[in-house]
């Protein structure tokens, strides 16, 4: 089905067509609602290309213009912008279509593409960190609209599980592993044998060399330092699990660097003889000599020791997915620090004849209420099952604060659905570059832009059901009332939405729709009666209260985000 700002562009293409113009209708949503539902400057930008004067334009557009029953010729205003209004019939009958279709009317694209989403990443033998939340929340709403939109989405978390860390890490296993602290908590143990074996390097030489060695051996293939290699992976991956289950992520692939250490002597061997690549002061680099802002900046696939880089992995890795999944565009959620990195990878891709279209989705960073880079007060990165349970443990309190009469089992899913979402919701609200801070009071608030509040207008809908004891009936939306008009038309704007998601990356957009929807209900909710509201008038309201539940719960699912029954 049509949204209404394509039957209304429809109509605006064929009266410019009349008029004998070319021009898109540019039809977008109103930008003041005082003055009507949606709006177009083309007369103004035609009247520009042939000066003419716009308003006489405008009426001259507004003449040919036939609504077809969607909304009546539209009103000009300024200097010759066209505003129309949906009419209260279409508009009641297009919710009444929205409301009989699963998918809430919106339409798969016309030419879905195949597309593999690289995000989260974290290090082995380290603990995930506030830094993870926004590459994690951020990829896996990105991966949840894309495939409602129809396109075919491979996530793959591209764990860092190989490097010189690990020569430290085997030596500590080895020598001062503690196999109790290791079953309660392994990231932990861990990263305590790296920084004890750091340490005891510092103070004797012969420390360094031995890990030194353990690395060497777990490069040649050693089988012990495989097999404790292996395990420090698989016990860093259960760890992640945990939380990747806590925030509802999954992922179709988990294929980390080390999947990719035999390919990456051929590929250096490769970018060598084809001229991509070029020996400097003993070490494989590339150029880009014929890119201004990157002449001076090569990328190093080869170091002069022979080691490789991240370079040389993350170009494997491109290569690969190529080949398997054959995809239309790789994204990369990835920190905007990293921006160089990738402008060097994909170049170098092109170079290598990889057609699918690489896109980096950097993001900015998460701030103390300091305004500085989140920390503890030791200096360290705060950890994210810490961020986690401090959100749970918030909601929880919250919540029995508010329904001390809720069962325990319910409340402790409540502040799971509520304590989670409010961390997403913080994260997704912001435009993906802006460093925000990190406030617990504001993001776990009943008011203002959060979750809790969202998720709040969702149990208040379903509340009304309950005592209703029925569901939505099958009439058309109610929208003779203002603030039911006012509603109606922001529910029918779900489908417009959401693909406008995927044109920068921007999630916020779909949270300040959902926030919007929010303040429209309760809007509504105080100024229209619903179960005390007559006969037909009752079952009208109703039927838009369930649309509006519905659009709720399906756009806080595209973040990841589930409402509870009751908070």
């Amino acid at each position: 089905m049509p949204t209404l700002r394509d039957a209304v562009a429809v109509r605006m293409a064929a009266a410019l067509e009349t008029c004998g113009l070319e021009a898109d209708p540019g039809v977008s949503a109103a930008s003041d609602a005082r003055f009507g539902d949606y709006q177009s400057n083309a007369a103004m930008v035609l009247a520009k290309a042939r000066r003419e004067n716009p308003r006489a334009l405008a009426a001259r557009i507004a003449e040919a213009f036939d609504g077809g029953g969607v909304c009546p010729a539209p009103e000009i205003a300024g200097a010759g912008f066209l505003n129309f209004r949906i009419g209260d019939d279409a508009l009641a009958g297009h919710l009444g279509a929205m409301a009989a279709d699963a998918r809430l009317g919106l339409q798969p694209v016309a030419d879905p593409l195949t597309i593999v989403l690289d995000f989260s990443s974290p290090n082995v033998a380290k603990p995930m960190h506030i830094g993870h939340i926004r590459s994690t929340i951020l990829g896996d709403c990105l991966a949840r609209v894309a495939r409602a939109l129809g396109h075919r989405v491979i996530t793959d978390n591209h764990i860092g599980d190989w490097g010189t860390q690990f020569g430290k890490v085997i030596y500590g296993w080895k020598n001062l592993l503690d196999r109790e602290a290791l079953e309660a908590g392994a990231i932990a143990e861990l990263v305590r044998l790296y920084r004890e074996v750091t340490a005891r390097e510092a103070a004797d030489p012969a420390v360094a060399r031995a890990a030194r060695d353990e690395l060497v051996k777990l490069q040649s293939g050693d089988p012990e330092n495989l097999a404790i290699w292996r395990s420090c992976v698989e016990h860093s991956w259960a760890e992640f699990e945990k939380l990747y289950k806590l925030l509802g992520v999954e992922f179709d692939e988990r294929l980390g660097e080390s999947a990719y250490n035999e390919a990456l002597a051929p590929l250096c061997e490769r970018l060598e003889n084809a001229g991509i690549a070029e020996v400097s002061e003993g070490a494989l680099c590339i150029f880009f000599r014929d890119i201004p802002d990157l002449a001076e900046k090569p990328a190093i696939v080869r170091k002069a020791d022979g080691g490789f880089l991240y370079a040389t992995t993350d170009l494997a890795t491109i290569e690969y997915r190529a080949e398997r999944w054959n995809p239309d565009e790789i994204w990369y959620v990835v920190g905007a620090p990293q921006t160089l990195h990738f402008r060097q990878i994909f170049e170098a891709a092109r170079r290598l004849s990889v057609r699918a279209t690489l896109r980096h989705i950097p993001f900015g960073s998460i701030l103390g209420e300091d305004r500085k880079i989140m920390k503890t007060r030791s200096g360290e990165n705060v950890g994210l099952s810490d961020v986690l349970d401090e959100a749970l443990a918030r909601a929880r309190a919250i919540i029995a604060e508010k329904n001390p009469s809720m069962e325990p089992a319910e409340r402790e899913e409540a502040a799971r659905i509520v304590g989670t979402g409010a961390v997403k919701y913080a994260e997704l609200s912001q435009h993906r570059m802006t460093d925000y801070v990190f406030s617990w009071d504001k993001m776990l608030a009943f008011h203002g832009n959060t979750a809790p509040y969202l998720q709040n207008a969702s149990v208040r809908i379903r509340s009304i059901f309950r005592k209703a004891g029925c569901g939505a009936p099958a009439v058309p939306p109610a929208v003779g009332h203002p603030a039911e008009r006012a509603l109606a038309l922001h529910i029918a704007r779900y489908p417009e939405t959401v693909p406008a998601i995927l044109e920068d990356f921007r999630p916020n957009l779909l949270a300040n729709f959902l926030f919007e929807l929010a303040e429209k209900f309760h809007a509504f909710y105080e100024a229209c009666p619903v179960l005390k509201a007559p006969d037909g008038e009752r079952e009208a309201r109703l039927a838009l209260c369930g649309l509006a539940g519905r659009t709720l719960a399906a756009g806080l699912g595209l973040m990841g985000i589930r409402c509870p029954e009751r908070m």
